[in-house]
Order: C-alpha cells, then structure tokens, then sequence
C-alpha cells in the first residue's frame, strides 16, 4: 500500500533494463497481456520509467544522447483492464498527481542528432546535447542551464488500439512512408520487431505483437498516445475513446515534467467509465479538461515573440505554420543569446519551460503567424526589453564527445 494507502497497480525496477520487466511494453496490440485490473472509481498508483528506459544517465555528457538505441524506446507501464469497460464506451481518467521516483529526483532534456532520431531545429543544431533537471519538490533547475527555476507538469496515458485500429495505423504510416522518400529523414516509425517488448507476452503472441504492434513513439487521433500537451496537469480530467474490452490502459512512461523534462516518476489516476461514451460524445479523438494546476505569471510577465512562414533564407511558404513556429523560436534564441545562453542551451530550454505556443493567425495569405510567450520570471535576472542585456558567464549544457 502507498503512504496514502492507495494501491499500487505497477512497480519499475531502475536496476533492472525494461526490456525485463513485465509491467511494461512498447508497442501497442491489442493482444498485449494485461498486467492487472482496475475498478471503476479506484485510484491507483502506477509506477513509470522514463521513456528510453533509463538509457540515459544524470552527468555531464552527451554521449548517451547520441547512442541511444531507438529501437528500445518509449516503454508504458500496463496495459490495465478497467473493469466493464467494453469497447464503445470512454474510459474517464483523473489525474490526481505526479512525483518522480523518490530514488531518481532528477530528469532531463536532449536535443538529439538528427540521424538518430532529430528535431524540430536539427537542420541548424545538429550536434547531440543534454541538460539534467533537479526537482525541488514542484520546481526544476538545471546545472547546465544557470539561472532558471520554474515550476512542472505532466501527462498520462492512452488506451490499446483494436485490431482495426491498429490496421489502420500501419496502413496509413506505411503510406506515408512510401510517399515521402524525397524528403530524406525518417517520417514515420513501422513496426520494428528488433527489441519489442510486450511484457509476459510469449511464443506467437510475442512474436505476433513484435511483427504487427505499433511503435508507442506519436500520438494517433484514434487514442491520443504520446501526446505532450503540458495542459494535462494535476487535476486534469481525460476522456479516452475505448477500442478493445477492458479498455487496455497504459500509463506514458514519458511523463514529463513541463512537457519535455523526461523522467521516471510515479502517477496517481483515479478512472471512471462512461457506458456508450463513444457515440453520446461523437467521439473521434480524445477529449480533455484542464486542471487548476499551472504555472503562474502576472500581466505583463511574458514577452511574446512572432514568427511567420518565411523561411531563414528568406523563401516565403504558404501559409506553413511549421515555418512560421521554428521561425518564432529562432527569435527567442536570438533574444535570449544576448545574456550569454548559448543557442543549444536556449533550444533546451524551449523544449520544457513554460511557454505558452500559440497561432495567431492562418487566414492572411500567404503568411501564417505564431506567436511564443516566454515568462520572464523563471529568469533569476531581469530580461525586459527595456532593459540593457548584460552578458553573463552561464556555462555550458552537456555535449557528446566525438567518436
């Protein structure tokens, strides 16, 4: 029983690898085996690891970045059979809290190189780096990026897709492979069955799942999966489309703190079922309610920057919003390099603090435009505009040797 005397429906091990552990997988088949059961109005505690499986270390290099194995990633913990929940129906999950594990109170953020995996700016920072987060009970700072404290969030996780669903997936990832060759990096992730893991899964099911399940790594719209919306907070409710009986719930084993801080933790989720959900909410992908849980900031704490669908080399695009948002954050780079950040410091940390990304607008042809709003008082110094920028010594994130 936990301190609370809530049980716990899933424990890791940090010394022992994922691939070993039977509370957890990383691929979704219907004919996943079910870890245990839950009832309806049960709160739970479900253990996670960190979505890599604890192949990367808390020190002060990059190198676990750049050789981490991608084909062992992006381990949940379950699936769980939510008792009467039929497919049809919608599985209600309320996340009552998040803690890391009080064995690993630390986290990190990665840009990773973009042979091995990417980013949304790997085309101007290609080399592989890395920042560990300290948590301070709700709040995170970072030896590799001085000067910064604020406060965390996270998110759950997803239902098992039916046998339908995951056809459709494969059918429609295999696609979109096919026909994006010209662009010379990977679009998508099939089935892999090098290092699948289905936890007490064996002989043909095993082998089964490896060859058809689907790679954890994006969410879908038929169930949400791997998400990241930094809004699923303490307090947040979420309606999750049921697909195959029991429900299959599995708990994200990349629980993030601030939406990119990944780590191993621990997550309390109380769940409910509504009977024929499905269709009294036309439902065709998940629908959530925000907790009151979130950082915050005064009126006039935030600096919004802009950004439009012209490219850094000046060619105008048609109303792309993923221009026009890796151009808002080549502004913020600029704005905060002034202070002595590096720009791959600046990169990690707009991969886990609380901005707020919005679109402002992409209806005035030809430009879309988005917009950033960094909070300023996660800075331990002033940044306003009006305000000279004085260059500080802010040492250094972690980078990856050559090899």
């Amino acid at each position: 029983m936990g301190k609370e005397g809530l049980r716990y429906a899933a424990k890791v091990s940090l010394d022992k690898p994922a691939s070993e552990q039977e509370c957890l997988h990383n691929r979704w088949h219907p004919e996943n085996p079910s870890y245990g059961t839950i009832k309806p109005g049960e709160a739970v505690k479900i253990e996670c690891v960190d979505w890599t499986g604890g192949q990367i270390g808390n020190n002060d290099s990059a190198d676990d970045i750049r050789d981490v194995d991608l084909t062992k990633i992006h381990y949940l913990t379950g699936p769980f059979d939510i008792e009467t929940a039929e497919p049809g129906d919608v599985l209600v999950v309320d996340i009552q809290d998040v803690q890391p594990l009080e064995d690993q109170p630390w986290g990190f953020t990665g840009i990773f190189a973009k042979e091995n995996g990417g980013g949304f700016l790997d085309e101007l920072y290609p080399e592989p780096a890395k920042a560990i987060w300290d948590f301070e009970g709700i709040f995170c700072s970072s030896r590799h990026i001085p000067g910064v404290r604020f406060a965390g969030l996270i998110h759950p996780g997803s239902c098992a897709p039916s046998a339908e669903v995951l056809e459709t997936w494969n059918t429609r990832e295999a696609e979109l492979i096919s026909t994006h060759t010209h662009l010379d990096r990977i679009v998508a992730q099939p089935p892999q069955p090098q290092n699948a893991h289905s936890g007490s899964a064996t002989g043909s099911v095993k082998d089964k799942i490896a060859k058809e399940g689907a790679r954890t790594i994006p969410g879908r719209p038929e169930h949400g999966g791997n998400c990241d919306i930094k809004n699923l907070s303490r307090g947040s409710k979420v309606f999750l489309p049921v697909h195959v009986p029991g429900a299959k719930f599995s708990g994200d084993g990349e629980i993030s703190f601030c939406g990119a801080i990944e780590m191993a933790g621990v997550i309390t989720i109380k769940f409910s079922v509504m009977k024929g959900g499905m269709k009294q909410l036309d439902m065709k992908s998940p629908i959530y309610i925000p907790g009151p849980v979130e950082p915050q900031f005064g009126p006039g704490r935030y600096i919004y920057f802009e950004g439009f669908s012209v490219d850094e080399k000046g060619k105008q695009h048609y109303l792309d919003a993923t221009v026009a948002y890796r151009q808002t954050c080549l502004r913020v780079i600029e704005y905060l390099r002034r202070f002595g950040y590096s720009d791959y410091q600046i990169y990690l940390l707009l991969s886990c603090a609380p901005i707020q990304g919005h679109i402002a607008g992409i209806v005035d042809i030809p430009n879309a435009c988005t917009t950033i709003g960094l909070p300023m008082d996660i800075f331990d110094f002033d940044i306003s505009p009006q305000l000279p920028a004085e260059k500080r010594d802010l040492g250094t994130c972690a980078f990856a040797g050559k090899k």
